[in-house]
């Protein structure tokens, strides 16, 4: 039985002193340097275009938006440093997927699920290839992926999937209990789904973040750190931006991409639910350690849990290890004090020592929690406000390391090429159903994680809540 089902708290309390004194900095934002000093706004100024986040959504924005236009005067304005959100504390997994994995796409737009396959395939090639003109080293392996069955029902499901996703062009492998262990050694696992190369990557989100301002800045960009964006209203049929200093920025337009801390634009609030989700990062494994688990091909790797771990090689050998656990803290709550939760960390601990009871002395320097921008239907959802002069982009669930840069071509869309074909898919227009306010809102997540566990502890079959949301096309994800 895998350590999930157990009492994870009991199995780990010596982990917890631990854990709690640990550093919650994201090992990637820790390892590379954090780029040259970007002053905070210091005097009211004018752009053509202003952007609020510059994490992944808000960079590839720019930089779509200078290449259609590259005399354009743009300003970035970041609360805290480039990266600091998602964007520099998520696994380092860039799918081609826009929709949130295939079988999410056929049960939300399967009448588009072609063109939104093709154009996610295209902006996975074109975000690997952008890395190598602009020489933004980021340690990208396109290794694959690869999923595993660690309970009896998952097995049947991964078998009938190969067939359905073939018939949709994407190509599986499978791998039973046999192969599997040999792929990856590890008691647990009883099949596996491996996707080859081509539509996946690991990669480290912190040097790619950094390296995407670089090639801003290189393009006339201006980025100011330490600015906190407090208002956006309207001002002389242009847009002001106002923020924690007192100094203003007016434009043309304003671009919203602040993702899970999109909070204080409060006619966000009701697209998503900020899920706070966490990782471990290994010691550095000796070439011993490496030899005792295989994994040569270096897949990024997932069970097929609801609440699933997702895990990985670094590129010095370390492992990463995260998810299980996903929380929601009450009224949308994000910030510092969320990003150490020593129980999760203590379980996550326990759940990988019975996944690879040959680390049992491999230690985990590093431990973190950041927000993940979830909506209903576990995709990016694109909005216009103020008369179209302010843009928004959130909603990625977790997947948005690839997909952000095709959203930054869509806001683009919206402000310079309004013709474009891509503006009229539903998969652009159309909404999210909204999430219920608060407190409604803390008891039904709470409500769908419960059944989610018990889902997976009862064969996969799922209660009749997930059956009713199912048919409403809601979800709950990280």
């Amino acid at each position: 039985m895998p350590a999930w089902c157990l009492d994870s708290d009991e199995a780990a309390g010596n982990a917890l002193a631990e854990a709690a004194d640990s550093d919650a900095t994201s090992y990637w934002l820790a390892a590379s340097a954090a780029g040259p000093d970007r002053p905070s706004l210091a005097s009211d100024r004018t752009a053509d275009i202003v952007i609020v986040g510059a994490g992944f959504t808000g960079l590839w924005t720019a930089i779509a938006l200078t290449d259609t236009d590259p005399t354009l005067r743009l300003v970035v304005l970041e609360a805290a440093t480039v990266g600091y959100g998602a964007s520099g504390r998520n696994g380092g997994f860039c799918s081609a997927s826009l929709t949130h994995g295939l079988a999410n796409g056929i049960r939300h737009f399967p009448d588009e699920l072609a063109v939104l396959e093709r154009e996610g395939v295209s902006n996975f090639q074109a975000l690997v290839e952008f890395t190598r003109e602009h020489e933004i080293d980021c340690a990208l392996e396109e290794t694959g992926i690869l999923d595993v069955a660690d309970r009896p029902h998952q097995v049947e499901e991964f078998r009938t999937w190969v067939d359905e996703a073939a018939g949709w062009g994407e190509e599986l492998d499978f791998m039973d209990r046999e192969r599997i262990r040999a792929e990856v050694h590890s008691p647990l696992w009883l099949a596996g789904l491996h996707r080859p190369p081509g539509r996946d990557a690991i990669l480290d989100p912190a040097k790619l973040v950094r390296g995407l301002a670089r090639v801003c800045e290189e393009r006339g960009v201006t980025i100011h750190e330490g600015t906190r964006v407090t208002a956006v209203e309207r001002h002389a049929g242009r847009v002001r931006v106002g923020t924690a200093g007192g100094r203003f920025v007016v434009a043309g337009h304003v671009v919203v991409a602040t993702s899970a801390y999109s909070g204080w634009l409060r006619r966000l609030s009701a697209h998503f639910v900020p899920v706070y989700d966490y990782v471990l990062v290994s010691d550095r494994l000796s070439a011993e350690q490496l030899t005792s688990i295989g994994w040569e091909r270096r897949q990024g790797m997932a069970d097929a849990n609801n609440q699933f771990h997702y895990f990985r090689l670094t590129a010095d050998n370390r492992i990463l290890w995260g998810g299980y656990d996903a929380i929601y803290y009450f009224g949308n709550g994000v910030g510092p004090q969320y990003d150490r939760r020593p129980t999760t960390f203590a379980k996550l601990e326990a759940q990988f020592r019975v996944t690879f009871p040959q680390l049992a002395d491999v230690g985990f320097p590093y431990r973190w929690g950041g927000a993940i921008d979830t909506t209903s239907r576990f995709t990016v959802t694109f909005g216009q406000a103020l008369a179209g002069r302010l843009t928004y982009a959130l909603g990625y669930t977790g997947l948005g390391v690839g997909a952000s840069r095709w959203a930054g071509g869509i806001v683009r869309d919206f402000i310079l090429r309004p013709d474009s074909d891509l503006l009229r898919l539903r998969f652009v227009q159309s909404r999210p159903i909204p999430f219920p306010p608060e407190p409604l809102r803390s008891a039904a997540v709470q409500a769908v994680r419960w059944e989610l566990d018990r889902a997976d502890r009862n064969e996969g079959r799922r209660g009749l809540l997930l059956r009713t949301l199912d048919a409403l096309g809601i979800g709950f994800d990280s």
